[in-house]
């Protein structure tokens, strides 16, 4: 069973194998949310399915939403039928990928883990090293089939947090925020997607893309250790909770710890696009 990454060659090996097996790309891109989609008819990993973070990943009912923000997690029980729907299995090893420094695959990762499944990992390296080591790919649209028994929930394997606690917590110090954007966009200098700049209170910010290599693939374990211990800077690796601009890019942040062998991290999935539109304000630090 692979429960964090998976290299190119364990996957063409499990392939092979016969084993029960989905790979899923979740390619996107947020400026053209087509895109994916597009993408992934183009070329993907022989017998892939297309997860789109709009449409598989994300709840489009405001009455059907586990989170806030402008990705909002579906219920369980929803993202469960919707598992059924393209013929996922308990029995299954699930393997996540996309074309985006593992950033939109993680939210899948995190999702499956969600629902009490641990046999999810990352595709080290992406659809990039897949196509590197010369392997074949496939074009145009799928069309899954259902599977015949339902995907039962399970017990949830993370840690799922709203903003009422993360608010609450601001002034204790068993809570340490990680906030994974850009530099820029953390400091408030600039923000292209939310209506209010800067970061909540008291965060630190490691973007999501310093846990890869030059190749994409993410850093060996001792050194991702090694930066988060510089980062949290004595502080208890197990108060941490991680967000985002949307929950989304939090996730390799949170798959790095634990390869670094730190306790598993919280999601506040409603992140900075939830806090920053909360009503009444909650407080906003800049710089």
């Amino acid at each position: 069973m692979f429960t964090h990454l998976i290299s190119v060659e364990q996957l063409q090996a499990l392939q092979q194998s016969g084993q029960p097996l989905m790979v899923f790309d979740c390619s996107f891109d947020l400026s053209q949310p087509a895109l994916g989609a597009e993408l992934f008819a183009q070329a993907h990993v022989p017998g892939a399915v297309h997860a789109d973070l709009d449409h598989f990943l994300s709840s489009q009912q405001a009455d059907r939403r586990a989170s806030g923000g402008r990705h909002p997690l579906p219920l369980r029980e929803d993202f469960a039928a919707a598992l059924q729907a393209i013929g996922f299995r308990k029995d299954m090893q699930a393997v996540v990928y996309d074309r985006n420094g593992n950033n939109y695959c993680g939210r899948l990762w995190w999702m499956l883990n969600w629902l009490g499944h641990e046999a999810v990992a990352v595709l080290d390296g992406g659809l990039a090293a897949w196509q590197a080591a010369g392997l074949p790919v496939e074009t145009g649209v799928v069309t899954p089939r259902a599977a015949s028994a339902p995907f039962a929930v399970g017990e949830s394997r993370v840690t799922l947090v709203d903003t009422a606690s993360v608010a609450a917590g601001l002034q204790q110090p068993q809570q340490t925020l990680i906030d994974s954007r850009g530099p820029t966009r953390y400091s408030g200098a600039e923000e292209p997607m939310d209506p209010v700049a800067g970061h909540i209170p008291g965060a630190l910010n490691r973007p999501f893309p310093l846990n890869m290599d030059a190749h994409g693939c993410f850093k060996p374990a001792a050194q991702l250790r090694q930066e988060f211990e510089q980062l949290l800077q004595g502080r208890d690796a197990a108060s941490v909770t991680i967000h985002c601009g949307s929950g989304v890019s939090a996730v390799p942040n949170i798959i790095a710890m634990e390869l670094a062998g730190l306790p598993r991290p919280a999601l506040y999935a409603g992140s900075w696009s939830e806090w920053c539109t909360t009503v009444p304000a909650l407080p906003v630090e800049r710089g």
